[in-house]
C-alpha cells in the first residue's frame, strides 16, 4: 500500500497500476437517495367509530442526534385526509410537494365536491412508492393514510418504500410498531372492537402510546403532532407537550452500574 498521508488507502501505482476509475461511468445508478440521513421515527394511528386518529411526533434526527426538533410529519390532504411519515425527511419533503400539486390539479379539474378519498390517495401514493421503487431509486419513507373511504367509514392503512401495503384497525411505523401496537390492539383486536371505541377513549390511547414511545425510544420526543379525521373534517394540532410527563421513576430502577441497593 502507498502510506503517503495524501495516498493513504491506495494501492501503489507503481506496483500495481494506475487506478482504475472506469466504474464511475456518468450513467451509473443513482444513490443519492440510498442513504437516509435525516430521519423521523414513529407514526402511530387507531380506527374508533366515527374516524381515525394520528399522531407522529416533531423530531428529525440527524443520524442518532437529535438535531430538528420542529419538524411535522403529520400533512393533510384536501381537507379529507392526513399523512403520516415516517423515514428520509428530504423524501417526505418531496412527497409533501407532490400532493400539494396534486391537490391543486385535483380542484381544478375535478367535478365540483369530489375529490381522492383516503383509500384512493393511498393507492395513489403506494403506486408511486412501488414506481420509485422499480427504478431502483426509492423514496425512503413508510407512509400512515388515515381518513374516509367513498362510504365515509374510517380508512386507515400504510405503505413502505417497497410499495407493500396493508390494512389494520391499528398501525404504527419504526420502533411503534413493537411498543405502540401491543398498546393499540389491547383496545382495538379487530374492526368490531375499534368501531366500538369513542373518539375520547381512540385520543387517550394514542396519546399514551406517545408518552411510552418518548420513554423508550431515542429518536422520539416529548412534543408530536396529532389529528383527528371524521366527516366533520381534519382536526388537526401540531405542538401538543405530553402530559403527566415524569422522570421520577429512574431512580428505581435497578440492575446497571454501580449501585447501593
Amino acid at each position: 500500500m502507498d502510506h503517503r498521508p495524501q495516498h493513504w488507502g491506495r494501492p501503489r501505482d507503481d506496483v500495481y497500476g494506475a487506478y482504475d476509475a472506469s466504474y464511475m461511468r456518468p450513467n451509473g445508478p443513482t444513490t443519492h437517495t440510498q442513504s437516509p440521513v435525516v430521519t423521523g421515527t414513529s407514526v402511530v394511528a387507531l380506527k374508533f367509530k366515527d374516524g381515525v386518529v394520528i399522531a407522529a411526533d416533531n423530531l428529525a434526527s440527524y443520524g442518532s442526534l437529535a438535531r430538528f426538533p420542529d419538524v411535522k410529519r403529520l400533512r393533510t390532504f384536501a381537507g379529507t385526509s392526513v399523512v403520516g411519515f415516517g423515514g428520509d425527511v428530504s423524501d417526505m419533503q418531496y412527497l409533501d410537494r407532490h400532493l400539494q400539486e396534486l391537490a391543486i390539479d385535483e380542484n381544478y379539474t375535478s367535478e365540483k365536491g369530489h375529490t381522492l378519498n383516503a383509500r384512493n390517495l393511498h393507492k395513489y401514493l403506494a403506486n408511486l412508492l412501488y414506481h420509485r421503487r422499480s427504478k431502483f431509486d426509492p423514496l425512503w419513507n413508510h407512509l400512515l393514510v388515515a381518513g374516509l373511504d367513498e362510504d365515509d367509514k374510517p380508512f386507515l392503512a400504510a405503505a413502505d418504500l417497497l410499495g407493500t401495503t396493508f390494512t389494520s384497525p391499528s398501525l404504527a411505523t419504526g420502533y411503534g410498531e413493537m411498543l405502540a401496537q401491543p398498546i393499540m390492539r389491547r383496545y382495538a383486536k379487530d374492526e368490531e372492537a375499534a368501531a366500538q371505541l369513542t373518539r375520547d377513549q381512540a385520543v387517550d390511547i394514542v396519546k399514551e402510546c406517545m408518552k411510552v414511545l418518548f420513554y423508550r425510544d431515542a429518536r422520539s420526543l416529548d412534543t408530536y403532532s396529532i389529528a383527528v379525521v371524521t366527516k366533520q373534517g381534519i382536526d388537526l394540532k401540531e405542538d401538543v407537550k405530553l402530559e403527566n410527563q415524569s422522570w421520577a421513576f429512574a431512580d428505581r430502577i435497578k440492575g446497571y452500574g454501580t449501585q447501593t441497593v
